[in-house]
């Protein structure tokens, strides 16, 4: 692949090429290969860089400019949100059922029929999660799972990685409580990866990567993993 560097198995599992290097085109496109163990990982996020790709292809790593970022005093609930909220239609809950989660979020949807989250993906981030790095926002109607998010928190720092929702705003009640416990726990910035027009109506907003690799420098270690489901 021109213009991207390759990450091979052999060497520092952990280097990756300064995010200043990535590609314009496609947007924030940094290297390829390697494999996605948790010091991999860890040392991506670290970094401002995240992988995203489908099967058949090598492991794609990215960090894009700008970066799209929610503050958790900057969400908006609308009026609508906030009538389901107080209706207590939905329970959310932390860490109890990551696996269905992520197999939630990898579910083909209407308009995406396809999934970016490949087996070696799920894999990844389950152990991630066994290590207590990365953590499910659930939200449950009854005993059903009916939305729910998950990403890996780093310091101060949440990355969000994918939500899901198999009612009508359950994703957005578990945005709510992830804001929540932001407050409760000092998260400073929660990573939205690339901007869409879901999470722009919520509150987030775009910064440049450089102030987004300084948020990274300020805020995301020490790393404190364990569960969240005890707070």
């Amino acid at each position: 692949m021109n213009g991207i560097v390759w990450l091979g198995d052999e060497g520092d599992p952990t280097w990756f090429p300064p995010v200043s290097q990535a590609l314009d085109e496609p947007d924030g496109l940094l290297a390829a290969g390697g494999a996605l163990t948790p010091a991999r990982l860890v040392c991506a996020y670290e970094r401002g860089i995240f992988p995203w790709y489908s099967d058949g292809q090598p492991v794609l790593w990215w960090s894009p400019d700008p970066r799209a970022v929610l503050f958790p005093d900057e969400l908006r609930i609308s009026r609508s949100l906030r009538k389901v909220l107080r209706r207590g239609k939905f329970v959310t809950r932390l860490d109890t059922d990551f696996a269905a989660v992520i197999e939630g979020c990898a579910a083909p949807r209407p308009s995406a029929p396809g999934t970016w989250l490949t087996a070696e993906m799920i894999f990844a981030y389950r152990h991630l999660h066994d290590l207590g790095l990365a953590h499910s926002i659930e939200t449950w109607q009854g005993d059903r799972l009916v939305g729910g998010l998950y990403g890996v928190c780093l310091g101060r720092v949440f990355f969000g990685e994918s939500m899901f929702s198999a009612a009508t705003d359950a994703s957005k009640v578990a945005l709510v409580r992830l804001m929540v416990e932001a407050r409760a726990r000092g998260i400073v910035v929660i990573d939205c990866q690339v901007p869409n027009a879901h999470l722009q109506s919520l509150g987030s907003r775009s910064i440049p990567r450089t102030d987004f690799v300084q948020l990274l420098h300020e805020h995301s270690r020490p790393h404190e993993p364990g569960s969240w489901k005890a707070l």
